[in-house]
């Protein structure tokens, strides 16, 4: 049986301990934020614009169809109160959204359009304004940066940065998340003492 190399092992030994050297020396303070020179940016889901077809393309990516692909081709209907009145298309919608119907958000006569509490209507693309006039502390703490998720600078002096949108986590008409148990239960930090040899108390 032939030896192994411990140089290997020892490497990687190496590197971990080299990494980590400098864990707890505190790092230099950061220049304060200058002027904000990037610029922020709000994700436009594809949800949007488009719906899945069920199909995929030669790389396995659903593939999506415009919603004017449709939408341009005919007089659209009036917007039904519920979702259990669609005939055509969109059957089979799931709806779970507080005591709103249809048209609380979509305009009645434009379907691919929302509109506001006021009548005002709304392109589809502004559903974070829609989406904040009922939800008022989540809107609040997406501002703040706290809620929805980014990628890019909280400094905007050293770069730009890309928000989510509402849709990109939660399904605009069944937003709630679906409850869910964590995958291995919770362990205490420390396993209970031994009992084993030791008369019951």
């Amino acid at each position: 049986m032939a030896a192994t190399s411990p140089f290997p092992l020892l490497s990687v030994l190496v590197a971990l301990t080299w990494c980590g050297c400098e864990r707890d020396v505190p790092r230099r303070p950061q220049p304060p934020p200058g002027a904000s020179t990037g610029v922020e940016t709000v994700l436009v889901p594809e949800k949007l614009t488009s719906i899945e077809s069920g199909e995929v393309d030669a790389l396995g990516k659903p593939l999506r169809v415009p919603c004017v692909s449709c939408h341009s081709l005919k007089e659209p209907a009036r917007m039904p109160s519920g979702p259990e009145a669609l005939q055509e298309f969109h059957r089979g919608l799931q709806f779970r959204h507080g005591e709103l119907a249809c048209t609380s958000c979509h305009q009645a006569d434009a379907p691919q359009s929302l509109h506001l509490a006021t009548g005002e209507p709304l392109p589809m693309v502004e559903v974070v304004t829609l989406c904040s006039q009922c939800h008022g502390p989540q809107a609040r703490d997406f501002r703040a940066g706290a809620h929805g998720g980014m990628t890019g600078h909280w400094d905007l002096s050293r770069g730009g940065r890309t928000r989510n949108n509402c849709v990109s986590c939660h399904d605009p008409h069944a937003p709630k998340y679906a409850g869910a148990l964590p995958v291995m239960p919770p362990r205490p930090p420390h396993p209970p003492p031994s009992t084993e040899g030791r008369p019951h108390e």
